[in-house]
């Protein structure tokens, strides 16, 4: 079986558009961080009473923002460290290494937003 250069090269290095599991998995864990994200965002501002109003149906409506934010968002960290562990390779390899480092960034920030509204959100007694 003859082989060149190319056909040598193609293995190691991924296409643009080619799809892996590596590259949709991570692609899957980056958009549960970004909905989390928007989620925490909104749920904040809720909470700091930056809504417009007649748009916050009820203050249960605002508990659920900002709890499903973190959960959405320790999901996407730990979705994420799971594709940055197991990556073969490196950047540009088509394993999702890319994408899974922005999934965890994404969950950290949900996470952090969904706890700033929830902390905005308890008035003292």
């Amino acid at each position: 079986m003859r082989t060149n250069e190319a056909t040598s090269v193609l293995p190691i290095i991924a296409g643009v558009l080619a799809e892996s599991s590596g590259r949709l998995g991570a692609a899957g864990a980056a958009l549960i961080g970004l909905i989390g994200a928007v989620t925490g965002g909104r749920a904040l501002a809720r909470a700091s009473g930056r809504s417009a109003p007649g748009t916050d149906d009820a203050a249960a409506n605002s508990q659920r923002g900002d709890a499903v934010a973190m959960v959405l968002g320790a999901v996407g960290i730990v979705v994420g460290g799971i594709f940055v562990v197991t990556a073969d390779g490196g950047l540009g390899t088509g394993n999702g290494l890319g994408g899974a480092i922005v999934a965890m960034v994404l969950g950290l920030i949900a996470t952090i937003l969904g706890g700033l509204a929830r902390a905005r959100r308890r008035v003292p007694a």
